[in-house]
């Protein structure tokens, strides 16, 4: 049953940052791993992480008592590999938390590191965590820090040297195939279903667009992968391979939105492959290339091509930045994050109500403060109160602010826990929007949690971004 777009669960909205016409777009592009399939992060990336664990400790590297720990970080944290620390930053790259390893730095030590530090993602000094992929190096690397600063790595080894060790052992256990052979030999373990993901194509597919999929993964892994997840929800006889219009495969993206290199046809399901001569066949299914062939193929290019990946940079921002295609971010995490915000609804009332005391306090206190500079100056217009007057007053809102402080204090530290006990809501940074917000504002047109949310909206939605507020709208500010 088609429900409408304003009775869809919070949580399964679509979230527009920049007006997105459905009606307009006739090209719908997807992304495999973490946008048409899901998996299960704790064992994904669980796997992930034991394959490198496993190559370090080849390496005699004393990592045995490690453990993988999902909430140590998430995506869009930043590694700072000059200080072997983890980082949150607010949409302006100021740094409002950081772990140095595991452990939470004060604010004095944050203060004292990243007074004058400004994130600039293009210095290779930041790590930025893009994509759940992420998070079982980051975790690994968090947990190393603390060995290297115990002094039980080998001598020379620095934090950025550290990060390259760990890079290298993910990389190798992607490139020898082993953790997805392991996902291959046992899905109902890594994989969660979504039934109505299929549907979500079909209906586009039916409703004029050409629907296709572009993919880094190679083609055996991308057929095993959709066939279980597409398949049986497929009516009739009908495949995951008749949902979709072209199929690319081992795309090597961000290159892929970037470059133009070779392209060839995978001819039969063992992956034959043969040069391709001459334009993409629709209903063809191909491995690398670039994006230029895609859009020569359906005759359409930028705003007509609607492309739909979890990568921030490998799908988002290269495909924005470069081609000005349509984008859709699939953040997994903000069923969790609206979740939290709900249950945490009255914490979230308690902190503006004490903030909207304390600066009430803080006036009051400022007040003093400029009326006994005028009387002990004999300048201006000033009250002919007793100064020591004052000063008790002043004395009392000062230990008034310093309790107010210790509440909200304790509140603030409790608000979007439940969505991560270590670092809060994905998207915020304290009071800001987080440096991941930033990117997936200026980046995604719009975002949601999974693919099959676009089900509440139908392939014809308009959706309109709200209109940004600033701070001199009216009921924005106080003063």
């Amino acid at each position: 049953m088609l429900v409408h777009p304003d009775s869809v669960a919070v949580n399964r909205r679509v979230f527009c940052n920049r007006t997105l016409n459905l009606r307009s777009i006739s090209v719908i592009g997807y992304d495999m791993d973490y946008t048409l399939v899901h998996y299960n992060v704790e064992e994904w990336e669980g796997r992930a992480y034991a394959h490198m664990k496993q190559r370090l400790l080849e390496m005699d590297w004393p990592v045995a008592p490690l453990e993988f720990d999902k909430t140590l970080v998430e995506r869009g944290l930043i590694i700072d590999v000059e200080t072997g620390n983890v980082v949150k930053a607010n949409r302006f790259g100021y740094i409002k938390m950081a772990k140095h390893g595991t452990q939470t730095l004060e604010f004095s030590k944050l203060r004292k590191t990243y007074a004058r530090t400004v994130i600039d993602l293009s210095e290779d000094r930041w790590v930025f965590l893009n994509t759940l992929f992420s998070i079982s190096e980051a975790c690994m690397y968090a947990q190393m820090v603390d060995l290297l600063d115990d002094g039980q790595l080998p001598n020379g080894i620095g934090y950025r040297e550290l990060y390259s060790t760990i890079r290298n052992a993910l990389d190798q256990a992607h490139i020898e195939g082993e953790l997805k052979r392991e996902i291959m030999s046992d899905p109902e373990r890594f994989v969660e279903l979504d039934a109505d993901t299929p549907l979500t194509l079909l209906d586009q597919r039916k409703a004029g667009k050409k629907v296709i999929l572009i993919t880094n993964s190679e083609w055996e892994y991308t057929k095993f992968m959709m066939e279980y997840a597409f398949d049986p929800y497929l009516p009739g006889d009908m495949k995951w391979r008749d949902l979709f219009h072209l199929v690319v495969v081992s795309a090597r993206k961000p290159a892929f939105f970037m470059n133009r290199p070779p392209i060839f046809q995978v001819v039969n399901d063992d992956g034959l492959l043969k040069p391709n001569v001459g334009k993409l066949q629709i209903g063809g299914t191909y491995l690398g290339g670039h994006a230029r062939l895609v859009e020569e193929c359906f005759g359409v290019d930028g705003e007509r091509i609607l492309y739909i990946g979890d990568h921030i940079y490998g799908d988002v921002s290269v495909s924005k930045s470069i081609l000005r295609w349509r984008t859709a971010l699939v953040l997994r995490e903000m069923e969790r994050e609206m979740d939290t915000i709900e249950l945490d609804k009255a914490n979230s009332q308690k902190i503006r109500d004490m903030m909207a005391q304390k600066e009430a306090l803080e006036h009051e206190f400022s007040e003093h403060r400029l009326d006994l500079l005028r009387i002990k100056n004999d300048y201006g217009e000033h009250t002919d109160a007793d100064p020591e007057v004052l000063k008790k007053k002043m004395a009392d809102l000062r230990t008034q602010l310093q309790q107010l402080d210790v509440q909200i204090g304790a509140l603030v530290s409790e608000d979007g826990r439940t969505s991560n006990p270590h670092w809060g809501l994905l998207m915020r940074a304290g009071n800001d929007k987080s440096h991941l917000t930033r990117q997936v504002e200026r980046y995604a047109d719009v975002y949601t949690s999974r693919v099959s949310n676009f089900l509440g909206y139908t392939p014809f939605m308009y959706f309109r971004s709200p209109r940004g507020s600033l701070p001199h709208d009216p009921g924005s500010a106080r003063g």
